[in-house]
């Protein structure tokens, strides 16, 4: 390896060079869409996210991915992925967020990935994290240490708009009961959902999407590649950990994440300068199509984004699997 690579940081052509690995995770779970089978679908998707990373031209580390080794034969925390040339590359992957979301042939699920240049992406543990999350206009008037009943008030201003007109998305948990009983209190509108609150989080930060702000508690693994997306798009995360059990808390302090009251920022979990984010629709969503099958090949749409150029791109794609039987799909 040669020394100054330490020194490199991710070519912007890497963006749409890994947007082709979320593309092929997508098509690979689109397969098992509405199946019930909710392993299959993920490990189809972590199989083909794996195949494409090796031909990337990048010397990547995952640093967040499916589990500790032992758990995960592939696409496992601290593997060594992509074709070992410049740059060094950190790597954050959710393969199919919404698992349960393709099983069951259900709205959001998504493939996903994030990276940076080295130390660009903090390290997190398997556990959840309590979050709220918005997208530009309102970043910067959200305070996780508020009450959900000022934080839509502040984000209803933010928006010249009424906190009747706000739509909060929440993750459909028993954990949330009492969190949605205040949102409703308060006026504002809610929209569960069974899976997939880094997607959701993303759409928040879109305009157009109908959906402003994300609340409540989900993985944490998750919150980082959130991070990542929303400082691309201008958009603010918040969040505090929130361990279930001792091993976890243990786990998390040996991280350097020990303090549960700590609040982390976009920048504290994604302070990278050098992000880049990908994700690609498996199922139709707020922000992305699904995987569309046609005689021959299949349509995928996908959203890339480099925080260095300040570009969102939305890829719509047509793979033909046959070159030999035309696309029968409009362009």
């Amino acid at each position: 390896m040669n020394p100054d690579q330490s020194h490199a940081r991710p070519d912007r052509n890497l963006a749409l060079e890994l947007v082709r690995v979320t593309e092929a995770a997508a098509l690979a779970a689109a397969r098992m869409v509405g199946r019930g089978d909710k392993e299959g679908a993920d490990q189809a998707a972590v199989d083909a996210m794996r195949h494409v990373l090796d031909s990337v031209s990048m010397d990547g580390v995952v640093v967040i991915g499916e589990g500790e080794k032992d758990r995960a034969p592939m696409l496992f925390n601290g593997e060594q992925i992509g074709d070992g040339s410049p740059p060094l590359v950190d790597i954050a992957v959710d393969p199919l967020e919404g698992t349960n979301l393709v099983a069951h042939g259900q709205a959001g699920a998504i493939a996903v990935l994030a990276a940076s240049e080295a130390g660009g992406l903090t390290h997190a543990p398997d556990t959840y994290m309590e979050k709220i999350c918005v997208g530009p206009l309102a970043a910067g008037h959200v305070d996780i240490q508020a009450t959900p009943t000022e934080n839509l008030r502040s984000i209803a201003d933010a928006l010249g708009r009424r906190v009747s007109d706000i739509t909060v998305v929440i993750l459909e948990r028993p954990r949330h009961d009492a969190l949605i009983t205040e949102v409703r209190d308060a006026g504002a509108r809610i929209k569960l959902i069974g899976d997939g609150d880094l997607s959701a989080a993303i759409a928040c930060a879109v305009s157009g999407t109908g959906v402003h702000v994300v609340m409540g508690i989900g993985g944490a693994p998750e919150g980082v590649i959130t991070a990542a997306a929303l400082r691309c798009l201008g958009g603010e995360i918040q969040a505090r950990f929130r361990y279930r059990s001792d091993d976890e808390r243990e786990r998390g302090a040996r991280m350097g994440h020990g303090d549960e009251a700590r609040v982390y920022r976009t920048e504290d979990l994604a302070p990278g300068e050098n992000l880049v984010f990908a994700a690609t629709g498996v199922t139709a969503g707020d922000l992305l199509e699904g995987v569309r099958f046609f005689g021959g090949g299949a349509r995928t749409h996908s959203l890339v984004m480099a925080y260095q150029t300040k570009q969102v791109r939305f890829v719509d794609t047509v793979h033909m699997f046959d070159r030999d039987s035309p696309p029968r799909v409009r362009l």
